[in-house]
């Protein structure tokens, strides 16, 4: 019961830094998703620092780890938007933003994976 209160606390907090960051980067963008985009990207640097804080640092505890990644950026993170969103763009015949949002997903997403390893990594030579 615990973890699963861990879970629920954490995707509490994720689904409203969502909903914040998000807006907050869409205001200025009109029809690409630019907000769903980024907090993809986010979510997956920040999900890569926590594993890999946790895998190679040994500096969270099973707790934290579930709290964050399982809860906080299981929540953060829009994979079911942005297939929603990709889908609309098809579907409005918006070929080349729906083309640009699948692959800059993508790509940055597992860039920002790449990145937030090679920040953990880095810190393990301070």
């Amino acid at each position: 019961m615990h973890t699963l209160l861990l879970i629920g606390a954490g995707g509490c907090i994720g689904a409203i830094l969502r909903y914040e960051v998000s807006g907050w980067l869409q205001s200025g963008a009109t029809t690409f998703p630019l907000g769903t985009l980024g907090v993809n990207v986010i979510g997956c640097f920040l999900l890569s620092l926590v594993m890999n804080l946790s895998e190679y640092r040994g500096i969270l505890g099973e707790e934290a780890r579930v709290f964050l990644t399982i809860g906080l950026l299981g929540a953060f993170t829009t994979m079911s938007t942005f297939g929603y969103e990709s889908f609309r763009l098809l579907e409005a015949r918006e070929t080349l933003l729906c083309a640009a949002n699948i692959l800059g997903t993508v790509a940055l997403a597992l860039l920002a994976v790449y990145a937030g390893r090679a920040v953990v990594l880095a810190l393990g030579r301070w």
